[in-house]
């Protein structure tokens, strides 16, 4: 177990996400850049798709309080473990490492984008309906208090790597599906513009604010029909919203482009005031590019140091886990 000392802010629980439910109204949700948070678990050697922490915002205050754990970040951000002597140590990210028993974790806010942190054996809070991700909007999956206890398991293999990168260059968008409902020109300004993101924006989606994308005497309203993250909602003010893990099931706005799924994480990492561009790409493009972005994950991983069972003896000690010498002679 781990106590949450303070929760900080915009922190939560999410692993791949919950599937299969958009039916009955319940999105996906799950960790807004998956690759980032499968690189904080194998740095534990945890499965990639474990729970782990989203960070936002301001990060937690935690506390070991029942044995050791073991932590990795993943991300830009900057962390620091109090021992209960009042000494203090970094916890950088990129390097698992072992919050003794007794040893508060401070987690500071990422200094760009998002980070994650996993626990030894993954975040193992109760499942609902198949996922332990956190969907505030309907109060589902775990939400972090002040003085509740996450489960987990003790620490065992202990990695390090190198940062996870995502290439520079525009978002990648299929056109569609209801690339009908906007002239040309829409296209081309989709494709040729700059947006920015705007403070509204949120795990539901992103508000940007560009060029009006104008509709044809279609309009802007089609009959409701499903979307999916990724899906680029053009309303009738003509600004685009790109739906994230926590969007809606269903839109009645005409979408121009969906996102391809490589690219997702990128999106996942955008906040308010930073600036996007978008590229059309064909659909054998889109295949091409998430079969490489899971190759570069693969190749990642083979890149991580450090072997099965290394322990961080330093942490040991402080963790009374390892007793003094003996003679080991009869008496």
């Amino acid at each position: 177990m781990i106590q949450i000392v303070e929760p900080g802010l915009a922190a939560a629980i999410q692993d791949r996400g919950r599937f299969g439910l958009k039916r009955f109204g319940v999105p996906a949700a799950g960790a807004l850049d998956s690759y980032l948070l499968a690189c904080a678990n194998l740095l534990l050697d945890n499965p990639p798709e474990s729970a782990g922490i989203e960070l936002l915002a301001m990060g937690p205050t935690l506390l070991a309080a029942d044995g050791p754990v073991g932590i990795a970040l993943a991300g830009e951000v900057d962390a620091r473990k109090t021992a209960p002597d009042g000494s203090v140590s970094p916890a950088p990210a990129w390097s698992a490492t072992i919050l003794a028993q007794g040893e508060r974790l401070k987690i500071g806010a990422p200094r760009k984008g998002i980070a994650y942190l996993a626990l030894s054996g993954g975040v193992r809070t109760v499942p609902m309906l198949g996922s332990r991700s956190t969907y505030r909007r309907a109060g589902l999956g775990g939400f972090l208090a002040a003085g509740d206890k996450l489960p987990c398991t003790g620490p065992g293999t202990l990695r390090q790597g190198p940062p996870w990168r995502y290439e520079e260059g525009p978002i990648r968008v299929l056109a569609g599906p209801q690339e009908d409902h906007f002239p040309k020109a829409s296209l081309e300004a989709l494709g040729n513009s700059e947006f920015k993101v705007a403070p509204s924006s949120d795990r539901m989606g992103l508000r940007l604010s560009g060029p009006a994308l104008a509709h044809t005497d279609k309009g802007a309203e089609i009959p409701t029909d499903g979307v999916a993250p990724g899906a680029i909602q053009v309303p009738g003010d003509g600004q685009p919203i790109v739906l994230l893990a926590d969007g809606q099931t269903t839109g009645g706005y005409a979408k121009i482009a969906t996102v391809i799924s490589a690219d997702l994480p990128r999106l996942g990492q955008a906040r308010s005031g930073e600036s996007l561009r978008f590229k059309l790409v064909t659909r054998e493009e889109a295949r091409k590019a998430l079969a490489k972005r899971q190759a570069d994950l693969v190749a990642w991983r083979r890149k991580l140091t450090g072997a099965a069972g290394e322990i961080d003896q330093a942490a040991l000690y402080r963790a009374n886990l390892i007793s003094g010498v003996v003679a080991g002679l009869d008496e």
